[in-house]
């Protein structure tokens, strides 16, 4: 009986964290303007995603280096959604992307511009990470930083130190279990 009451406040707990993760994200507001891919290499199709516009079923936008392309009515309602290709000789580096919809509505946001890889491709963390060297190193500095990767690797350690918690919970009940037994 232990067990399942146990198991049962771990699984509440965890269903907490885990459902009040979306409402906490929704509270610090979604982005007028998503672009996708936000790393960007020439040749790639970047789509642009936007609810700015309110009503509005038309928009126009302007990519620095991919040059206008429209806005059009996306797959809900009050989404508009445009597309282009970053040019093959496209530098590196940011690009900025305007977006112009009727009466006076004007949003600005940027993404990178990256250079095809050479070579090994960073994979994640560890000694892997630092192995492009230090041109890689300037590279990364360089760039604005978005929190995209901040907020979910701060929900997982949320998850993790829950799941630990609840595993020391459980053996603690469990190893008190046994000695009362004997």
């Amino acid at each position: 009986m232990r067990r399942a009451r146990a198991g049962l406040q771990v699984t509440l707990i965890v269903g907490a964290v885990v459902l009040s993760a979306p409402a906490a994200l929704a509270a610090a507001g979604e982005p007028d303007v998503r672009i996708s891919p936000l790393n960007a290499a020439p040749g790639t199709t970047v789509t642009v995603t936007t609810t700015a516009c309110g009503k509005e079923t038309y928009g126009k936008g302007e990519s620095d280096a991919g040059g206008q392309f429209h806005l059009l009515p996306g797959n809900r309602k009050g989404v508009l959604v445009g597309e282009f290709v970053v040019p093959e000789g496209a530098a590196s580096g940011t690009d900025t992307v305007t977006l112009k919809c009727p009466p006076r509505i004007k949003q600005t946001v940027t993404y990178r511009i990256s250079g095809r890889p050479h070579g090994g491709v960073e994979a994640g963390f560890g000694w892997a990470a630092g192995a492009a060297g230090p041109a890689a190193t300037k590279a990364t500095a360089a760039e604005p930083s978005t929190g995209s990767t901040s907020t979910p690797l701060a929900v997982g350690g949320v998850l993790l130190a829950g799941a630990v918690a609840g595993g020391a919970v459980h053996l603690r009940r469990r190893a008190r279990g046994a000695r009362t037994s004997v």
